[in-house]
């Protein structure tokens, strides 16, 4: 989403945003095509033939709206909308609880047409580099999903913008992608299995479900969390080290699931969990794949990991798990 916020396309994400019907959101989505594109062939180019994993975008809309009363009459002017409208819409796209609300795969089933159009700038991209003679391979992953009609649906629109790209670029064959989902509630992991029948790869989302788990909010548990900490209560702070208990257990229990309905399916954890030792000694143990953090924590990271791959194959008696 940090994409998006950038001065030469905040205008037209806020036009989409306020448009009235769909005609309205397609010539503002037509808008940032181009600038997706350009970021897709960039990050295809840099990564040179490895695999690239993209969320669709996530948070609520009104997050890209400006809220100070000068900010709105910039944008009443620049757009030329009344700033009562204006004002309006933002009230009317606020939420009361945004990490629940209208986010993730919630808002392909409300607007397809902004995963279309982000779906359109990856393959064009990934169609752009590979003829330039460089192996790309995307992997689109779905937000939030809950059920496997919303996946279904989400599949629908990738399918869709694939056949129309695929059939106008004049060149042998199609760089194909792989399709997944992000496992951030406690349903999603309940219902792994039935998941994966259509997700080709999950990846933990262990920030949100830690949140959902737990019934805490990462932005104000600070308030009281250092107390839990510091009185034993919880043995550190869930946000930093996985709570393995709780959030652990539905990370294995998914990962059992997901691999029971698809053999092979490629499993990871997308968070700051993922740079935290003692987490990725239990990613480990549970099986996953791989595991993603902020650059800084990375050398951590891999350090960690070769320390969990060597315990798990002196556990097994030198056979590799690695």
């Amino acid at each position: 989403e940090h994409m998006f916020f950038d001065e030469d396309r905040i205008q037209a994400m806020r036009e989409m945003i306020l448009a009235d019907d769909p005609r309205g959101r397609g010539a503002a989505l037509a808008k940032l095509l181009p600038f997706q594109r350009e970021d897709f062939v960039g990050i295809f180019r840099e990564m040179r033939g490895l695999p690239v994993t993209i969320r669709l975008l996530d948070p609520p809309l009104h997050e890209f709206l400006p809220t100070e009363p000068k900010q709105l009459e910039q944008l009443s002017r620049s757009l030329g909308v009344p700033v009562q409208k204006l004002a309006q819409r933002t009230k009317d796209l606020h939420e009361f609880n945004p990490m629940l609300g209208h986010r993730g795969v919630r808002l392909a089933i409300t607007f397809p047409e902004i995963y279309a159009m982000q779906v359109r700038a990856i393959l064009e991209a990934a169609a752009q580099v590979a003829a330039e003679g460089t192996d790309v391979y995307p992997e689109i992953m779905i937000p939030l999903a809950i059920t496997r009609a919303e996946l279904e649906r989400a599949r629908a629109i990738l399918d869709e913008v694939a056949r129309d790209v695929h059939g106008h670029e004049r060149r042998d064959g199609a760089v194909s992608f792989t399709f997944g989902t992000m496992i951030e509630l406690p349903r999603a992991a309940i219902l792994a299995g039935d998941l994966a029948c259509s997700a080709e790869f999950f990846s933990f989302g262990t920030n949100d479900l830690t949140q959902a788990t737990m019934g805490l909010s990462r932005d104000d548990a600070g308030k009281f969390l250092p107390a839990y900490v510091e009185s034993g209560i919880l043995p550190k702070d869930p946000f930093v080290s996985l709570d393995q208990e709780g959030v652990g257990a539905l990370v294995a229990m998914a990962v059992e699931r997901g691999r029971s309905a698809r053999r092979g399916i490629k499993l990871g954890v997308c968070g700051e969990h993922g740079g935290d030792p003692a987490s990725i000694a239990f990613f480990q143990n549970a099986g996953l794949d791989y595991v993603s953090c902020s650059p800084f924590r990375v050398p951590v990271a891999r350090l960690a990991a070769a320390h969990a791959a060597l315990r798990a194959r002196s556990a097994d008696g030198g056979a590799s798990t690695a």
